[in-house]
Parts: C-alpha cells; sequence; structure tokens
C-alpha cells in the first residue's frame, strides 16, 4: 500500500488555508458587502375619479450593499393591492401589466410615478384630499414595511 508524501498533502493543506486566510480577510475588510437596508418615504395615493381603482406610488431606498425585491403588498381591509406598471400597448396607448416583483438595487433607489410602477388599489377607497391610506410593502430578504400614503388629486 502506498502512502501519500508530506509534500503532496503539503500542497492541497497549503493552499486551502491561504484561500480561507484571504477570503476571512476580505470579508473583514466589509468586501463581502452588506445586507440591503430599506427605507421607504410617505407615497402619495390618488383620490379616486372613478370606482374601479386608484394608485399609490412611493420611494423606496437601498443604502446596504446587496439587491432587494419588492414581491408584493397588502392594501387596507377589503381592498386588493398589486404592482403595476404602465406598457405601451401602440397608437398612443397605454395599458396597466401587473408586476410579481421588483428589484430595488443595491446603493439605488426605486422611484413609483404614474408612468412608470405603481400600487393599484382596488376597490378604490373613499379618500378626500390630505386623508391617508396605509399599505404594507413586501420583500424578498428585508422585514415587510408599512408605510402611509396621503391623498392627492391627479396631477397634484
Amino acid at each position: 500500500m502506498n502512502r501519500p508524501s508530506v509534500a503532496s498533502l503539503a500542497v492541497p493543506l497549503l493552499t486551502c488555508l491561504a484561500t480561507l486566510g484571504m477570503l476571512t480577510a476580505w470579508t473583514a475588510t466589509g468586501n463581502a458587502g452588506t445586507p440591503a437596508q430599506l427605507t421607504v418615504t410617505e407615497g402619495r395615493v390618488l383620490v379616486p375619479s372613478g370606482s374601479e381603482a386608484t394608485a399609490a406610488f412611493f420611494t423606496v431606498r437601498n443604502t446596504g450593499g446587496a439587491d432587494d425585491v419588492l414581491t408584493g403588498v397588502t392594501g387596507p381591509a377589503g381592498h386588493r393591492a398589486m404592482l403595476g406598471r404602465t406598457v405601451d400597448i401602440g397608437r398612443n396607448a397605454r395599458s396597466m401589466a401587473m408586476v410579481r416583483a421588483v428589484t430595488v438595487p443595491a446603493g439605488g433607489t426605486l422611484r413609483m410615478t404614474p408612468t412608470t410602477l405603481d400600487i393599484m388599489i382596488s376597490p378604490p377607497p373613499a379618500l378626500a384630499p390630505g386623508d391617508r391610506l396605509t399599505v404594507t410593502l413586501h420583500f424578498r430578504d428585508s422585514p415587510p414595511q408599512t408605510v402611509r400614503a396621503r391623498a392627492v388629486r391627479p396631477g397634484g
């Protein structure tokens, strides 16, 4: 039976130890990144002009070193809330398409607007300008954030 020589065992062992040492140093100096750190500013919700739906908008900032994903939203009791995006359907017409999830980039900002991403709320709650509406945003890696939106008139 042939036994491996000490030299043949030392090379892989030293390589593993050196790699582990470099990874430890890389992590200790903060280069491995930090988790997502999300903040959501008070948003706006449009005073409904019809009986089908209204939309809410928030700004989500991520000051962490990792992306996170907005996976859904919970609206007030009795109202369905979902992520939606405006899409062109041709001839200067637009439509709303539901969105399952959207990335909040590391060190970046996700801004919801009437012409991009928003939160559709159906049926629309009775709101007057200045009223507040509470929703909860759900993320893949971060805890849910319950936030409020101030009711504004469309275009306001």
